[in-house]
Order: structure tokens, then C-alpha cells, then sequence
């Protein structure tokens, strides 16, 4: 088996991944490749394109409306609830929840960060995986003390999938991941060295290779370590994909207006800066012998006329318009309509109801995205209790909510609702649940945890130990 192979459709995707980082980033992420991106005029002098290139600019809309996503549908973290009448199994999950890496971040911000590179690059992947045994436990207590238990997750991107094959379902068979990084082996070593790691995972088996270029640019591949991973007992691969349409792909979308903006954005800024180094003219029948700077003058006969060879400027306002209309059509193509007639609003301000109207569209998307984030979470925390063997039921809800207001409006409602005396305690319980959830999003999960007992506690009479 050759681990360093990589997918036919990999390949042809790899290209177009680096481009949306770059796209995405922007900066001098995007001045370091810009000659990738910017477009040389025919026939361009070579010193003349190197000058453009160093004056290069972006203007990051598509990073910026992957990132309002982003802001918006983590405004309210999701809320998760555990149910179970093991303490420990109750502790460890509210501790997974403020930090799933062992690295101190928590399962929101990972997500979040999940989202993020979904958008830019249509996927992303979450790898469950569970400390290596050191001893071959005889109880899940035994586990616990040792911390073989203690599972976490680890973030990768669409770049590091390298290989892969599927069942008829869609359900990864295997994969390979690539890790590539830099290593010192001691502060007094000449410099870093570059190694590289394939991660093999099948559905019961795992193994790691690696390779130290060093001074060999042909190392060879070794085999690090194997054995079994913590989902052999389900039959699955531990590796969990985050995956949207190519409908909801923003950066996809977006991408070949973004770059037609950026050609031309530059192609008139250029122009601009030239027009400001106008050459003079002197309209005259006699031979010219002056000299011309700014220590002199210039002396014209009769019927001599001066000026300047600068443009007229009706292309400069066709060019305006049309980056305009660009911009417009980045954020219409990425169901932000509303926002880019505020920015380039020119006729009669919007009423309230017509931006409600604008605004329903990118709610439905949202949405969308919220309800595959759910999905995402307890596909993940589903296997993580099979692998545990733990008694709980795991739920993820919230992120349906999206009207940019106060937690006015929302208390409102729910007043409105509980003035009709409906019958039945369980819905007051859910009601009193999520006023809690979107007012104490940014607690911690225990806590969270111990509110939605006590509500249960008060409302249904549920022991809080539950």
C-alpha cells in the first residue's frame, strides 16, 4: 500500500483549495500569491506588471460574509443536554463540552471553527480519538483512572484528506490524512526539520506513518505505531464530515467575482495613479528647445497652446459602476441581498417590512446551516457514548433563531405563550429551558446542566440527579 497516494479527485481539487484560502484570508496572505491571481495586460512589459504586483489591494468581501455566517449562527451557542443518571458520565460530558482537545477549547468554538473553513472549502472533518493504551484495562473504571476514557477531538481540513474510499451508502471505508510540520529537536539545532504524517483509519484499525525530510529529500516512510482505534467496536471510521451543498458553498460561489473584482479594482486604481504622473503637451509649429522642470518656464508663441495628457474619465465611471454591481451580485449570489443594496443604496431608503422581506431568504439559509451543525454534533457525541458504553441521551437544539433583536422580543413571546394556560407542564419546562439557554449562552456546561435540572425539578418533578 502506498500511503502517499493521493485521490484522483483530491489532486484536482487541491489547486482550488489553496485559492480559497487565499481568497478567504486575504492581506498578505494574498500579496504573497497575487501572481497567481492578477491578470497581466497582452503584451505586458515584464518591469510593469512586477510595479503593479507590488501595489496590489483586495477587497475581502466573500471573507468577510463567510465570517458574518459565522458570527450569526453561533450567536447563540447550541444548546446540549445530557440525560443520565450517572454523575460521572454527566461530569465528563460537561467537560468535553468546555474542552474538547485537551487543548482547552471548547465544542463551540470548534465548531466554529469547523464552519468557517466548511464555507471556504465545502468540507471540513473532526477525528474522534481516545489516548493510546498503555494497559489493557479490565473495567471502565480502571479506564477512567488512567484516563484512557477521556476522548477528544482533532480539527482537520479539506487539504489534509488526502485518500479516501466509501461504502455504497457514503460512508467512509478508509482514509488517509496528512499532517505536515516543522520540528526542532533542540534549541541549539541547526534549524527545523520537516516531517510529515499519514494517518491511516480503517473501521476497526488505525496506523501512523511518518517521514523526516532533513537532509534527504527522499526519506523513507516509516511505520510509527498502530493498532485499534476507539469506534472499532461500531464498525466506523472515526472521522466525521462536515459537509454542505454545493448550493450553500459560499466561497464557491463567490469566488470568480471576487477575482474578477480584484483584476479590475487593481487595472483601475492603476490607472488612477498613472493619470496622476500626466505627461505635458506643447501644441506648437516651432521646433521645441526649452527645457522643462520646475526651476524653469515655459515660453509659447502666439497661437501656442499647453496641456496635459491626462484621460477624460468616462471609462474610470463605467469601470466605478461596474465593480459596484460586482460587490452586489458577491452578496446576492451569497443570499445577502439586504446588505448590499445598504451599501450601495443610491435611490429611496428601504421601509421595514421590504428589509424583513430581503432578510427571510438569508434566515432560511441560516437555518439550514444551524439544523447541519445539529446534525454534525450528535452524530459525533452519539458515537462518543457507544465508544464510552455510557447510558445517556445526548440532544443538540437551539440555532433556529437568527432575527438580529434584543432578548426582549424573545421574552415577549414567551410570555404570550404561557398566558394561554396550555395544559401541560412539559411545555412550560421547554419554554423556561431555552429563555435559559439563549440568556446564559455563554456559561459553562455543568452549569447549564444543573439550570435544566432544577427547571425539570420545579416543572415535572424530575430529581435533580437525573
Amino acid at each position: 500500500m502506498d500511503i502517499t497516494r493521493e485521490h484522483p479527485d483530491y489532486t484536482l481539487l487541491k489547486p482550488i483549495l489553496r485559492k480559497y484560502s487565499d481568497l478567504y484570508a486575504g492581506g498578505e496572505q494574498l500579496k504573497s500569491r497575487a501572481a497567481y491571481y492578477l491578470e497581466s495586460r497582452q503584451k505586458e512589459p515584464p518591469d510593469v506588471y512586477a510595479e503593479r504586483l507590488s501595489r496590489v489591494f483586495y477587497e475581502n468581501y466573500a471573507g468577510s460574509i463567510i465570517d458574518w455566517y459565522s458570527a450569526t449562527v453561533f450567536r447563540r451557542e447550541p444548546a446540549l443536554s445530557f440525560e443520565t443518571h450517572s454523575e460521572p458520565a454527566k461530569a465528563f460530558y460537561s467537560t468535553f463540552a468546555d474542552d474538547c482537545d485537551l487543548r482547552g477549547t471548547s465544542l463551540t468554538s470548534m465548531l466554529r471553527q469547523q464552519f468557517v473553513g466548511t464555507l471556504v472549502h465545502g468540507r471540513s472533518y473532526l477525528l474522534l480519538d481516545f489516548p493510546r493504551a498503555k494497559i489493557r484495562p479490565a473495567t471502565q473504571a480502571e479506564e477512567d483512572l488512567h484516563g484512557m476514557s477521556r476522548a477528544y477531538l482533532v480539527d482537520y481540513g479539506a487539504e489534509n484528506l488526502i485518500n479516501w474510499s466509501r461504502d455504497e451508502r457514503g460512508i467512509f471505508d478508509w482514509v488517509v490524512l496528512r499532517q505536515r510540520s516543522q520540528r526542532a529537536d533542540s534549541p541549539g539545532c541547526s534549524g527545523p526539520v520537516g516531517e510529515t504524517k499519514w494517518l491511516y483509519y480503517d473501521r476497526s484499525k488505525y496506523r501512523i506513518y511518518t517521514r523526516r525530510e532533513g537532509e534527504s529529500p527522499e526519506a523513507e516512510v516509516v511505520l510509527a505505531d498502530e493498532g485499534y482505534h476507539g469506534l472499532a467496536s461500531q464498525g466506523l471510521v472515526p472521522l466525521f464530515e462536515l459537509k454542505v451543498s454545493e448550493g450553500l458553498w459560499l466561497m464557491n460561489k463567490a469566488a470568480l467575482l471576487q477575482l474578477e473584482h480584484f483584476n479590475k479594482s487593481n487595472a483601475l486604481a492603476w490607472a488612477l495613479t498613472m493619470g496622476l504622473f500626466a505627461m505635458p503637451v506643447i501644441y506648437s509649429d516651432k521646433e521645441w528647445r526649452q527645457l522643462v522642470g520646475e526651476s524653469y518656464y515655459i515660453q509659447l508663441g502666439q497661437g501656442d497652446r499647453f496641456g496635459w495628457t491626462e484621460p477624460e474619465g468616462r471609462v474610470f465611471q463605467i469601470a466605478a459602476d461596474n465593480l459596484s454591481r460586482l460587490q452586489e451580485e458577491i452578496y446576492r449570489v451569497c443570499y445577502l441581498q439586504h446588505q448590499a443594496q445598504s451599501v450601495n443604496s443610491r435611490g429611496p431608503s428601504q421601509s421595514g417590512l421590504s428589509k424583513q422581506r430581503d432578510f427571510s431568504v438569508t434566515q432560511e439559509v441560516l437555518r439550514g446551516f444551524g439544523d447541519t451543525i445539529k446534525d454534525y454534533i450528535k452524530k459525533i457525541l452519539r458515537a462518543l457514548v457507544a465508544a464510552r458504553r455510557d447510558r445517556v441521551v445526548v440532544d443538540a437544539t437551539g440555532m433556529d433563531d437568527f432575527d438580529i433583536g434584543d432578548f426582549a422580543s424573545d421574552l415577549a413571546d414567551a410570555e404570550r405563550l404561557l398566558s394561554l394556560d396550555i395544559p401541560s407542564p412539559t411545555l412550560r419546562a421547554q419554554v423556561f429551558r431555552k429563555l435559559a439557554g439563549k440568556y446564559l449562552c455563554d456559561v459553562r456546561q455543568d452549569i447549564k446542566d444543573r439550570i435544566h435540572a432544577e427547571i425539570d425539578q420545579s416543572l415535572l418533578g424530575k430529581g435533580v440527579q437525573d
